[in-house]
C-alpha cells in the first residue's frame, strides 16, 4: 500500500510519541514497583521483619509477577499490547495506594502479589506495541533504546525513594506519592499512544519494510492470522526460543536478587537507610549503559544475527565481579569497593538480560507473537526470581552476604553457557541457511 505523504508524516509523529509513552510509561512502572526494595530497610524496623520474612514477600510477589506473564503475555497478543499495558498501570496505582493502608506481613503479602500481578502486563504490552511499528532490522536499537526504561527506572525509583526517606517520609509515603506520579503518567500515556500504525492509518503497512529479514516465528505464518495456542506451539518448535527460557530462568534470578536486595545489603553493610537506597541506584544506572551498547553493537556487530557472542563474554565478567563481591565482604570489607563491582554487575549483567525478552523476542517472534513470546519467557524467568530473593534473605540470615554472593557467582556461569549455547545456535542456523541457498543456486 502505497502511503501519501501526509499520512506518513502523521504515522511518524505517532510512532515517535507511543515510543516515549512506552519508554517513559514503563519508568513510572518501576516508581511503583522498585519502591518495595527501598522499603525493606523501613518495614523492617516498623515490624521487626527479619531478612527471611521480607524474603516471603519478594518470594510470593515474583511468584505472582511469573504467573502474570503466562497469562498476560499471550492475553496482549489477544487484545492488544497498548490496551494491556494501560491496565497493567492503573492496576498498579490502586495496590499500591491499597499497600500503604497495611499493617501486617500476610496482608502485604496479598496486596502485593496482586500489584506484581497488574506490573507484569507492561513489558508483553510494550514488546507487542513496537515490535508493530518498528521494522526488524531495527530491533536491537529500538529495544536496547526502550530497554534503558526498566533499567533507569529503577534508577528514578530508587532515587525517588531515597528523597522521601531523606525528608522524613515514612514507609508509606514510599507507595503513596509514587502512586500519585504515576496517575499522571497514565493519563498522559492514553492520549499520546497508538496500539499499533493500522490504528492511526487503517490498511497501512508502514513499519514492516520490503525485503526484510523477518522475524524466526513469521518465517512460519508468513501473513496468517493466528491463534495464541499456535503462536505457542509454534514458539516451543523454534530451538532458540527453548534455549532463551534456560537463559532467562538464570539472568532473572541474578538480577531479581540485585532488584529486591541491594538497599538492605548495604544498610547491612553499615550504611544509612537513605544512603543505602541511594547508591544502590549505581547498580541499575550502569545497566542503562550497558543495555544500550550492546543493543547498538549486536545490531552493528554480531555477525549472523548472532547476539548471544557478545552477551556470554559479558557474563563471563560478571561472574569475576560476583567473586569479588564475595572476597570484598568476606576478607574486605570496603563500601567503596563493593559499590563499584555492584555497578559492574549492572554494566554486565543488565544487558545481557535486556536482550531475553528484548530484541530476542522480536527476533525470534516478530509483531505477531511478541506478547506470548516475552510472557512465556518472563514468566520462566520470574520463577527463578522468585525462588533466589527468598534463598537470598535465608542465605544472607544464616551464613552472611558472602555466601549469597558467591552462589549467585556459581549460578552466573550457568547463565553465561546458556549464552554460549544460543551462540552456537545462532550459527547453526547461519551454516543451514547458506547450505539451503547454495543448494537452490543454479549452476
Amino acid at each position: 500500500m502505497e502511503i501519501a505523504r501526509g499520512d506518513t508524516l502523521k504515522l511518524e509523529r505517532w510512532r515517535r510519541s507511543t515510543f516515549f509513552v512506552m519508554l517513559i510509561g514503563y519508568m513510572g512502572y518501576y516508581l511503583c514497583r522498585g519502591n518495595l526494595s527501598a522499603a525493606f530497610p523501613l518495614l523492617s524496623d516498623t515490624f521487626g521483619y527479619s531478612n527471611s520474612e521480607l524474603g516471603l514477600l519478594a518470594f510470593y510477589s515474583e511468584l505472582a509477577y511469573a504467573t502474570g506473564k503466562f497469562v498476560n503475555g499471550p492475553l496482549g497478543d489477544k487484545v492488544g499490547g497498548r490496551f494491556i499495558f494501560l491496565l497493567g498501570m492503573a492496576g498498579a496505582v490502586v495496590f499500591n495506594l491499597l499497600f500503604s493502608l497495611g499493617s501486617s506481613l500476610s496482608y502485604f503479602v496479598t496486596v502485593w502479589c496482586l500489584c506484581r500481578y497488574f506490573l507484569s502486563m507492561g513489558w508483553g504490552g510494550l514488546a507487542k506495541t513496537l515490535g508493530a511499528w518498528y521494522e526488524p532490522e531495527r530491533n536491537g536499537t529500538v529495544m536496547g533504546l526502550i530497554s534503558i526504561n526498566f533499567q533507569f527506572g529503577g534508577v528514578l525509583a530508587t532515587l525517588f525513594a531515597g528523597f522521601l526517606v531523606a525528608q522524613g517520609v515514612g514507609w508509606k509515603g514510599l507507595f503513596v506519592y509514587p502512586a500519585m506520579v504515576l496517575s499522571v503518567i497514565w493519563v498522559w500515556s492514553f492520549l499520546a499512544s497508538r496500539g499499533s500504525p493500522q490504528d492511526v492509518v487503517p490498511g497501512t503497512n508502514f513499519g514492516r519494510s520490503e525485503g526484510s529479514k523477518h522475524a524466526i516465528f513469521e518465517d512460519e505464518y508468513h501473513n496468517a492470522q493466528v491463534s495464541v495456542k499456535a503462536i505457542i506451539k509454534t514458539l516451543f518448535g523454534i530451538e532458540l526460543f527453548r534455549l532463551l527460557l534456560v537463559y532467562s530462568f538464570f539472568t532473572t534470578l541474578l538480577r531479581s536478587i540485585f532488584i529486591f536486595w541491594m538497599p538492605k545489603f548495604f544498610v547491612d553493610l553499615g550504611l544509612g537507610t537513605s544512603a543505602a537506597i541511594v547508591k544502590s541506584a549505581l547498580f541499575p544506572l550502569l545497566g542503562c549503559i550497558g543495555t544500550i551498547w550492546l543493543g547498538w553493537y549486536t545490531d552493528k556487530h554480531a555477525k549472523n544475527g548472532d547476539r548471544a557472542r557478545a552477551m556470554w563474554m559479558m557474563l563471563l565478567a560478571l561472574t569475576f565481579c560476583l567473586l569479588g563481591i564475595s572476597y570484598a565482604v568476606a576478607r574486605f570489607p570496603n563500601q567503596d569497593l563493593i559499590l563499584g563491582l555492584t555497578g559492574l554487575c549492572g554494566f554486565f549483567l543488565l544487558g545481557p538480560y535486556s536482550m531475553s525478552s528484548g530484541c530476542l523476542t522480536l527476533d525470534i517472534a516478530g509483531s505477531r507473537g511478541a506478547g506470548s513470546c516475552t510472557g512465556i519467557i518472563d514468566g520462566i524467568g520470574y520463577i527463578g526470581g522468585a525462588l533466589s530473593v527468598w534463598g537470598a534473605g535465608r542465605i544472607s540470615d544464616e551464613l552472611g552476604w558472602s555466601e549469597v554472593f558467591l552462589v549467585l557467582a556459581g549460578f552466573s556461569v550457568v547463565s553465561t553457557m546458556s549464552a554460549y549455547w544460543m551462540s552456537l545456535g545462532f550459527q547453526r542456523r547461519a551454516a543451514e541457511s547458506a547450505d539451503d541457498h547454495s543448494s537452490n543456486t543454479l549452476p
